[in-house]
């Protein structure tokens, strides 16, 4: 009895009280820690960033994606967002994997991350979903490769041996492998 009483107690700590117009209140559980997009790379390995860093999420069919002669072999190209010209990165050769993107299909997703006036979209394999990470639980990364450590703020464990790389979009877009 007493462990459903502290139960109730820690639910009515982690929520907030929100007054309706007809004067009632609900509870609504406040969520803890911030959100991050998770999505996979061609290697199959997850990774999220935070969604503060995200400007947008998007489809991109790969004949809106425009190849740029004599770029860098990480650029797939540019897109047109809204009257606004981004490069568009493989995120998983940026990152130093072997696997290249497949851009033999229908769309392509990328995520469109943004610092200051900076603006740069990152193809995926895949997204999965928006969760909220607790950054108290965010672990130091555990044998992570020398070639994406610079660009990792650390490990999500989720169950025993699944870990989340938790990417900093910053380091990404201030990198100097981009004029390399």
């Amino acid at each position: 009895m007493a462990e459903n009483q502290e139960y109730l107690e820690n639910i009515k700590e982690s929520s907030f009280s929100m007054s309706l117009d007809r004067g009632l209140a609900e509870e609504v559980e406040a969520p803890e820690g911030e959100s991050h997009l998770r999505f996979f790379l061609p290697s199959g390995d997850e990774f999220a960033l935070s969604a503060m860093g995200i400007r947008e999420i998007m489809q991109q069919e790969p004949d809106k994606i425009t190849p740029i002669p004599n770029s860098s072999p990480l650029l797939l190209g540019t897109i047109n967002l809204r009257g606004e010209i981004i490069w568009v990165a493989d995120l998983g050769q940026f990152l130093g994997y072997p696997n290249m993107l497949n851009t033999d299909r229908g769309e392509i997703p990328v995520i469109a991350v943004e610092e200051q006036e900076t603006v740069l979209g990152l193809a995926v394999k895949s997204l999965s979903a928006i969760h909220w990470l607790e950054i108290d639980n965010l672990q130091m990364p555990q044998d992570i490769p020398d070639h994406i450590a610079p660009y990792v703020q650390g490990e999500w464990v989720e169950g025993k041996n699944h870990h989340i790389r938790v990417l900093d979009h910053i380091a990404i877009l201030r990198s100097a492998r981009w004029v390399a």
